[in-house]
């Protein structure tokens, strides 16, 4: 059966990058994982998958993939080896380290196996990250079988030792080389490492000792908390294998955009409009807080790009109950669409104006001006 183009096997574009299609594995590694998936050809596609990400991830096969195809891979020595691993666990191993879902094999060996780590996003408001916020999060997590209690057998039956590697937990693949024959040493894909097998699989979770489920939490988000950052929960995660320990949850946060204000670290940046008369004979704004409407003075005489500084009116720092302050900026306005009064009056104004109504307290240097104008 001929193989599927690479790129297709992922769903990724011929110029993706290395990042993009890692990324692109992992998702469909974990979809089509065991624990979550019970299609009968998850396996194959998985494998299928492992395969493509081997070569994509590879610059040197990569190259010669695209020039030549899977036939010049063969023909160079430069085949794939997924195909030939003994099970998910041990093709995540490969190529990450370890098995997300804490499957056994790999480095993990017959012994305890802890489970994975799950990662969910949730968004609060700038005013909930202020305050700190109790959220909900759902989220779909491994669990202990609770028919079998993760023994992967129905309650009663035997369990015996696995035919397929005859207790040891593990099998050898060999396979050809340009530099000859390579041994490779993986998990029994029957009795997942552990050398032993259910006679009879638990009905409830078909053997695997674990099922996905839905779970939802409370979460507790501090005040303070940026855009991007995470709240870790210890043994909220994946459950273990073998007694291991299970995986944590890290909830990703995402701080809405706020249309009144601009974050900067514990700081909030806001703006405020005064039309070109009011600025220049002073006068009293509105300006929205995390707390309320609070009035400001507008001195008469105001430039445009006038900055105000509310203390403590920004954002905590968590840990911290000192917050930052609000800096508010003074946007003077010209205005437009002047009827032929305004623009009399305006004309009076602007012959009545001499170089001392534009002169600045101090004089200023030309570099000063700059950088008052740009600001």
């Amino acid at each position: 059966m001929a193989r599927r183009d690479a790129y297709e096997v992922l769903g990724v574009e011929r110029g993706a990058d290395e990042r993009q299609i890692k990324k692109r594995f992992r998702v469909l590694a974990r979809e089509l994982h065991p624990d979550v998936n019970s299609e009968a050809d998850a396996e194959e596609r998985f494998k299928e998958c492992a395969e493509a990400y081997e070569v994509l991830s590879d610059p040197q096969r990569r190259q010669i993939y695209d020039r030549y195809g899977w036939e010049g891979l063969d023909s160079r020595g430069q085949a794939p080896r997924a195909q030939g691993f003994g099970s998910f666990a041990d093709i995540f191993d490969a190529f990450f380290g370890g098995d997300p879902f804490g499957g056994g094999g790999g480095r993990g060996g017959p012994g305890p196996v802890q489970g994975g780590d799950v990662g969910v996003e949730v968004e609060i408001t700038l005013e909930q990250a202020a305050r700190g916020a109790t959220v909900e999060v759902g989220y779909d997590a491994v669990e202990t079988c609770d028919h079998c209690h993760g023994n992967r057998a129905e309650p009663g039956t035997p369990i015996e030792t696995c035919p397929r590697c005859e207790g040891t937990g593990q099998l050898q693949a060999v396979s050809r080389t340009a530099f000859g024959q390579l041994v490779r040493t993986a998990v029994c894909d029957r009795c997942g490492g552990d050398g032993k097998v259910a006679t009879t699989p638990c009905r409830e979770c078909g053997g695997q000792g674990r099922r996905a489920r839905r779970r939802t939490l409370d979460v507790d988000v501090p005040a303070g908390i940026a855009d991007g950052q995470r709240v870790r929960l210890s043994g909220h995660g994946h459950a273990g294998d073998r007694g291991g320990p299970a995986g944590d949850l890290y909830v990703i946060v995402a701080v809405a955009e706020d249309e009144r204000f601009v974050r900067d670290g514990s700081e909030l940046v806001s703006v405020v409009d005064v039309s070109a008369p009011r600025a220049a004979l002073g006068t009293v704004v509105t300006v929205p807080t995390l707390d309320g409407d609070e009035e400001i003075e507008v001195p008469a005489g105001t430039q445009p790009g006038t900055v105000v500084t509310l203390r403590g009116y920004g954002m905590p720092q968590i840990g911290r109950g000192r917050r930052g302050d609000q800096r508010v900026v003074l946007n003077v306005v010209v205005p437009r669409n002047l009827d032929d009064r305004q623009r009399e009056l305006l004309r009076e104004l602007d012959e009545s104006i001499t170089d001392d109504n534009l002169d600045e307290p101090r004089r200023e240097s030309i570099v000063d001006k700059v950088r008052r104008a740009l600001r």
